[in-house]
């Protein structure tokens, strides 16, 4: 296990950045979102909204994935970066394949989903396109050395949730391709009879978080580190404050409709936001700064 530290200076630089025309725009925050956002310069001591990266095995992201990390300058100067603006501040969620079983409950758990992202992606709109087949998409595809699953190329970011099948690891799993087949690229038939993701996503806007299996999604916070939340917060214009109570609503709206079934009859299946009490206890804390409770 390795903890990921660095040193005061190196945080503040990779939040503020020593150019000027940056650190004025830095400058910008209020009084208050600056004491957030440099909490992180203190990671891993007591008390610290922000926790250094810890990385617990060689399977895990950082070492699987080998690459520069992205300070805030470097992610405001990327030619290449896209900035929401009036035509184009939608994100599109897209099912691919099969979503397990369908009804009721599906829907309302896409729903939920589909709200989540437009509380955490704030200022955006969050809309569903028509699902569609593997087959439909064209997108080519590859067998996993690994795991020996199918595995779609999209090209852009695709979450399976097929993942959180209690066998999804194991030689077990229902959408383990045969070694007897080999797919051709094209042939989509392979998708029929042996790999159907119950829930298959793709969000057009991509977490700085990487995760490599779900051991590490789990340990995982579900918001941004100070840096990663400025590049946000540049890119679309959200006020934190503001970002962080939508988020907040969406959690404890779950919360009052467990405390009062009788006053959820309109909603058939109630909200599971237990997993989201820590978050919750944090998104106050936040708050608490913002306001200046605290």
């Amino acid at each position: 296990m390795k903890v990921i530290q660095h040193s005061v200076e190196t945080l503040q630089t990779s939040l503020v950045s020593k150019r000027q025309d940056l650190v004025k725009l830095y400058s910008k925050y209020t009084k208050e979102e600056r004491n957030l956002l440099e909490e992180g310069f203190q990671p891993g001591q007591p008390d610290s909204l922000f926790q250094p990266i810890t990385v617990h095995s060689d399977s895990d992201w950082i070492p699987a994935h080998p690459e520069e990390p992205q300070d805030f300058e470097s992610f405001y100067r990327d030619n290449f970066r896209k900035t929401p603006d009036a035509s184009h501040n939608t994100i599109y969620i897209q099912t691919i394949g099969s979503f397990g079983e369908v009804g009721a409950q599906t829907d309302q758990y896409v729903e939920w989903l589909r709200e989540y992202c437009q509380a955490f992606f704030y200022g955006l709109s969050v809309k569903f396109l028509p699902a569609v087949t593997v087959a439909e998409t064209g997108c080519s595809f590859r067998v996993n050395s690994n795991s020996h699953n199918l595995q779609i190329l999209t090209g852009m970011g695709v979450f399976s949730f097929a993942r959180y099948d209690d066998n999804f690891y194991s030689r077990n799993y229902a959408g383990r391709l045969k070694k007897s087949l080999q797919p051709k690229q094209g042939d989509y038939s392979v998708f029929d009879g042996y790999y159907t993701p119950p829930i298959t996503s793709t969000l057009l806007l991509r977490s700085c978080k990487g995760s490599n299996h779900l051991e590490e999604s789990d340990r995982r916070p579900l918001d941004f580190c100070p840096i990663c939340l400025r590049k946000l917060q540049v890119a679309i214009g959200f006020k934190i404050a503001e970002r962080y109570k939508a988020l907040l609503h969406w959690m404890e709206e779950g919360q009052s409709q467990t405390a009062r079934p009788e006053e959820a009859s309109a909603c058939q299946f109630t909200k599971p936001t237990e997993a989201f009490h820590t978050s919750g206890l944090w998104l106050h804390r936040c708050l608490n700064i913002l306001e200046g409770k605290d």
